[in-house]
């Protein structure tokens, strides 16, 4: 057989093999399946909102949709993380042709992990998964040949719940129980992360002492152990418990309520400023 033959024949069998095992490598999804990709396919192709925040950084509502950035070559993508927050993993689905770098902002104790992403090229389009000490992010990457988005950030529903409850809690009443001063000169700017069966519903300070509020399913069990985080130690000041409401003679910027211990302990931070 000639060579031209040869390779006429070789030509033919592997179209002839690429039409019988096209539609057998294809995989038929259950009317279950198809439903379940058509969710995912909502939630990942979903308009959602997007805001602008401070210092020009394009603002996604965490968890309403997965979000798509845009990123450039020979740019950087800033995708800063909430204060605190501990990354613990990240993972993209093309590592060859993106780079994602670490960064931090902030002082100690509060620090905002930064993620910087690369794309090598334009038109590629790939997903990120990013696990962290509070929640697990799904990302969107793509790169474009100019366009991209330089700061990206998240806007999380807890934090927006926590401004409501703060203003539910100012208009409860003029004279805020423990205080006893009116509830306009009360600073409620305290933010709380962890959890625990104990969880303070609400905490407030007059300026002189900090009122730590308990549900009252800790009535009658004990009340965790309050440190005090000053000069990056945990120190203990005198504090008294008026039944579910903790009574702390400081106005504490930092702070931890501890009950248990191993593993079974758990842990509540306090930080005032929102």
């Amino acid at each position: 057989m000639s060579l031209r033959a040869f390779r006429s024949t070789a030509l033919c069998s592997g179209l002839v093999f690429a039409m019988i095992a096209g539609p057998a490598l294809a995989q038929n999804l259950s009317v279950t399946e198809q439903r379940a990709t058509g969710l995912s396919g909502q939630w990942q192709h979903g308009q959602g909102v997007v805001t602008r925040g401070p210092d020009g950084k394009v603002i996604f509502l965490f968890g309403e949709v997965q979000p798509s950035v845009v990123c450039s070559p020979l740019q950087v993508c800033d995708i800063e993380l909430q204060p605190g927050e501990i990354v613990r993993d990240v993972l993209v689905g093309d590592t060859v042709r993106w780079k994602v770098e670490p960064a931090t902002s902030g002082p100690p104790g509060s620090q905002s992990v930064h993620l910087i992403v690369k794309p090598s090229e334009a038109g590629l389009s790939t997903s990120m998964v990013v696990t962290t000490s509070r929640r697990t992010y799904h990302i969107q990457l793509k790169s474009h040949s100019t366009q991209y988005m330089a700061r990206v950030g998240f806007e999380y529903p807890e934090d927006v719940n926590a401004r409501f409850a703060e203003v539910a809690a100012r208009m409860e009443a003029s004279i805020v129980p423990g205080a006893g001063v009116p509830a306009d000169q009360l600073d409620f700017s305290f933010r709380v992360s962890g959890t625990a069966r104990w969880r303070p519903t609400r905490i407030y300070s007059d300026g002189q002492k900090t009122y730590i509020q308990f549900p009252s399913s800790l009535s009658g069990q004990d009340a965790p152990v309050l440190f005090v985080v000053s000069g990056g130690e945990n120190r203990i000041v005198n504090y008294r418990m008026n039944g579910t409401m903790m009574v702390v003679d400081y106005h504490i910027d930092q702070a931890i309520l501890v009950s248990g211990v191993g593993r079974t302990q758990e842990k509540i931070t306090i930080r005032r400023g929102g």
